[in-house]
């Protein structure tokens, strides 16, 4: 039996952790540093960063929260967000990280992957396919943090980013993501029956049994949490900080959370799970 990871995401703009919904909206939530040594002492696998505005600036901007990280806490780290280029991967696992995430460039110029996985090996290099469903229930890939639509249908894409060498995909749902709605296990389960490399579910978890569905229905070999575990820990603790010029604040001065969201803690997820009869590692 396969041991499925949980992975936390924390998606970064600026100095800050942010959330949105369909990968829009984006709301601040506090400073990662904090949200990710809880993360890591309550049992996570991997650490998933990611860059949201590096589209914008052409450039991850997440080295120095990424080497402060990798002082502290040693788990796997991934990164993801504006890296276009082989000296760019570099320059990531120089911080710490542990593995990258393509997108954008990937999908530019789907050479990089072999070469990367060539020079990094298959492991280090993950590719992210965030996928739309279309009024004639076809996938297709977007990019630019789900701004830009390539047209490439999902299944085509994903067995050729599996040919080329890379070690395992982020499957994420834009119509699902931050609503707590569950996984789209359509898609997942679309990718995950047609490759061989482990794909990685994210976006849409609302709570523990929606977890569970993804992974027993769906296939998947690892899932990805955000939402979930970002308003456990702001229950848990005080967030404070001068987040006034950072941008929309409305979350952090309301603390309103969506019905459809169970806020949960990564170990009460993997007890859950565990009963289940999913192995998980436990601390």
């Amino acid at each position: 039996m396969k041991t499925i990871r949980i992975i936390s995401k924390l998606d970064i703009k600026g100095p800050n952790l942010v959330k949105g919904i369909h990968l829009e909206g984006l709301r601040v939530l506090g400073k990662p540093e904090y949200f990710a040594k809880f993360y890591y002492e309550n049992g996570a696998d991997e650490l998933l960063y990611m860059d949201v505005v590096a589209s914008l600036y052409n450039r991850n901007s997440l080295h120095d929260i990424i080497s402060k990280t990798a002082e502290e806490i040693f788990i796997p780290l991934a990164v993801g967000g504006g890296i276009r280029t082989i000296e760019d991967i570099k320059s990531v696992l120089r911080s710490g990280a542990d593995k990258v995430s393509l997108n954008t460039a990937a999908i530019k110029n789907p050479a990089i992957i072999k070469e990367a996985a060539e020079i990094f090996g298959s492991s280090t290099i993950a590719v992210t396919i965030e996928a739309a469903k279309q009024s004639d229930g076809s996938y297709l890939a977007y990019t630019d943090n789900g701004r830009e639509h390539t047209g490439i249908e999902v299944l085509s894409w994903a067995k050729k980013v599996e040919k080329l060498g890379a070690g395992e995909i982020i499957l994420t749902s834009i119509d699902k993501e931050g609503t707590g709605e569950g996984y789209d296990i359509e898609l997942i389960k679309l990718v995950s029956r047609n490759v061989s490399i482990p794909v990685v579910a994210s976006g849409g978890a609302g709570s523990p049994d929606d977890i569970y569905q993804v992974i027993q229905e769906g296939g998947a070999d690892a899932v990805v949490i955000a939402s979930m575990l970002h308003y456990d820990f702001i229950q848990r603790h005080k967030v404070s900080g001068n987040f006034t010029e950072e941008g929309n604040i409305e979350f952090l001065k309301g603390g309103a959370i969506s019905s459809k969201i169970t806020p949960s803690n990564i170990l009460e997820i993997k007890k859950y799970l565990k009963e289940k009869g999913v192995e998980v590692r436990l601390n």
